[in-house]
């Protein structure tokens, strides 16, 4: 899980996310652009970093939509073709704010759309990583999420370095202590009167 000083955890928990006043707020009138006065009105709904919405969620203020990322529509696209969903534009960190945005919200099918989606990416992620060419690579890049990223250059890197070993690198010997040869005794049977 992410710490304290994780910047992809301070980066991800700034993502826009829509939610609606339970109560109304006096002194924020900055959070909703469209309001005149210093408050924010009960109803009203206003985009927040997820940092913020959260925090709100907790004491009760708001209640949290369902992010544009895990949509009907990017659902249906995910499972049409899961591999040609260009994730990144929806939600560069569409895992972890999945993962963070489920208990918040009332639509509990996020988790098994977030295993489908994941499961599904996978497969192409590994192949792309094992086979693509230098030339393909940026552009097949770019549809992935930051997780995915991530996982795709520890997928590369690791072959990288398997085929560095099978082309002549260090090879497994066997340890000097076998090689001596050991003196075998043949166990006696006691004599039979």
């Amino acid at each position: 899980m992410p710490g304290y000083y994780d910047i992809d955890d301070i980066i991800m928990e700034e993502e826009s996310i829509s939610v609606v006043f339970q109560v109304g707020a006096h002194g924020v009138g900055l959070l909703d652009p469209g309001s005149e006065t210093n408050s924010v009105e009960k109803g009203a709904k206003v985009d927040l970093p997820f940092w913020l919405a959260h925090e709100l969620y907790l004491r009760q203020a708001v209640s949290i939509s369902v992010p544009a990322c895990f949509s009907q529509k990017t659902r249906k696209e995910i499972q049409a073709d899961a591999a040609c969903v260009h994730l990144r534009i929806r939600c560069p960190y569409f895992y972890e704010l999945g993962c963070k945005i489920v208990p918040l919200v009332s639509d509990k099918s996020i988790g098994s759309f977030l295993h489908y989606a994941f499961t599904h990416r996978y497969k192409e992620i590994l192949s792309k990583s094992h086979s693509a060419s230098v030339a393909t690579v940026p552009k097949f890049l770019t549809r992935l999420t930051k997780e995915e990223s991530q996982l795709f250059e520890a997928a590369r890197s690791s072959m990288l370095a398997f085929k560095k070993w099978r082309l002549g690198g260090s090879r497994l010997e066997k340890a000097s202590i076998l090689s001596r040869k050991r003196k075998t005794t043949m166990p006696t049977c006691p004599s039979t009167p």
